[in-house]
C-alpha cells in the first residue's frame, strides 16, 4: 500500500476499505437501486443483490442461456423492468420478475462484446463496448458508443468517433453529462447531453495514470474509478488531480468498478477480484468479493 500512496497518488488522502461480502466470481458493474446493493456475477451468469448486511439474493440467472453468457451493465426501465447486457451474446435482455425477453439486438451494431451500460430516466440505455475480441486475443480496436431508446430500437453514435475500450458510464444528476473511461486510452471523457439524450462535444476529462475501470460520480464533479492494475480505486476530478485514494492488495482483490450508494450516498460500493480474463478458473476460485468505504461526497442523483 505505501508504494502506491508514495507514487502518482502522493498527494491524495488515503482511505481504507473494509471487506462486505465475497465467495463470487468476477463481480462487475455495481449498481445501488432500492435500498439494495446489486451487481452482476459475471462468470455465474448472475445478477445479485445485497442487503445492507452483506446477505446475498439472486434476483437473476442467466446461466440457462448457455455456458458462456455474461451479463455486464444493467440498468432499470420506467417500467420496473431490469435490463442487463449479454456481452458475448451482444443483446440487451429484459427481466420483468419472471421472464426474459430481448429488449434490443445489438449483434449488427457492436464490432466485439458489450459491456457496460447506464439507463437514463427515460429509459434511454448508453451501452459501451469493448469493440474487439479481447478474450480471443485480438489487438484493441476503438469502436463507437451505441444507444438503445426506450422501445429497444438501437444505433451506433458513430458522429462522437470511436473510443479506446470504452467501459465504465455515467450520467450527471442533472442529466447534462455523460463521462465514459476509455480503458485502453488511460482517460476518461466526457460528452455534452440535452434534453433528448443526444449526445455532443466530445473532450478529455481527465488523463489516467493507468488504465479506468468501472466509474461512478459525486455531487461536486468528482469521478470515482476501480484502476485493477495498479491495484486502487481512486477519485479523479477534472484535469486529474487524484483526490482520495483506496488502495488494495494485488494478492487479495483486484478493484475494477464502483458506485456510491447507502441511503445518503456517501457509502462507496466496490466490486473486486482475481482471474478475470479465465472463465473456468474464477469460477473455481470465486475470489470475487464487495467492499465498502466511506466517503464525504455523495453521489446525488447521478447515474448509475
Amino acid at each position: 500500500m505505501t508504494g502506491i500512496v508514495a507514487g502518482p497518488f502522493a498527494d491524495a488522502r488515503e482511505i481504507e476499505a473494509r471487506r462486505l461480502s465475497g465467495g463470487y466470481t468476477w463481480t462487475e458493474c455495481p449498481r445501488w437501486h432500492d435500498g439494495a446493493f446489486w451487481f452482476s456475477d459475471m462468470y455465474n451468469h448472475r445478477i445479485t443483490r445485497l442487503d445492507q448486511a452483506g446477505a446475498a439474493e439472486i434476483v437473476l440467472d442467466l446461466s440457462d442461456r448457455g455456458a458462456e453468457v455474461v451479463p455486464g451493465g444493467f440498468g432499470w426501465l420506467p417500467d420496473g423492468r431490469l435490463i442487463v447486457t449479454s456481452m458475448h451474446e451482444r443483446l440487451v435482455l429484459a427481466f420483468d420478475g419472471e421472464r426474459v425477453t430481448v429488449h434490443a439486438d445489438l449483434t449488427a451494431l457492436a464490432t466485439g462484446p458489450i459491456n457496460d451500460m447506464v439507463v437514463d430516466a427515460d429509459g434511454r440505455a448508453y451501452v459501451t463496448q469493448l469493440g474487439f475480441e479481447l478474450f480471443a486475443g485480438e489487438q484493441p480496436r476503438d469502436s463507437a458508443l451505441l444507444v438503445v431508446e426506450p422501445n429497444g430500437g438501437a444505433a451506433a453514435l458513430d458522429d462522437l468517433g470511436g473510443f479506446a475500450g470504452a467501459n465504465g458510464i455515467a450520467i450527471t444528476g442533472d442529466g447534462c453529462r455523460l463521462l465514459t473511461a476509455e480503458a485502453f486510452a488511460n482517460r476518461i471523457t466526457v460528452v455534452d447531453r440535452d434534453d433528448k439524450g443526444r449526445l455532443s462535444n466530445r473532450r478529455v476529462f481527465a488523463e489516467t495514470t493507468s488504465l479506468p475501470d468501472g466509474i461512478c460520480l459525486d455531487t461536486e464533479g468528482g469521478v470515482w474509478t476501480g484502476m485493477p492494475s495498479v491495484p486502487a480505486v481512486a477519485r479523479i476530478v477534472e484535469g486529474g488531480t487524484v483526490t482520495d485514494v483506496i488502495p488494495f492488495d494485488v494478492t487479495r482483490a483486484l478493484p475494477p468498478a464502483v458506485v456510491l450508494g447507502g441511503d445518503d450516498r456517501r457509502t462507496l460500493y466496490i466490486c473486486a477480484g482475481l482471474d478475470v480474463l479465465d472463465f473456468e478458473q474464477s469460477r473455481r476460485n470465486r475470489s470475487g468479493s464487495i467492499w465498502t468505504a466511506e466517503v464525504t461526497v455523495p453521489g446525488g442523483d447521478s447515474r448509475p
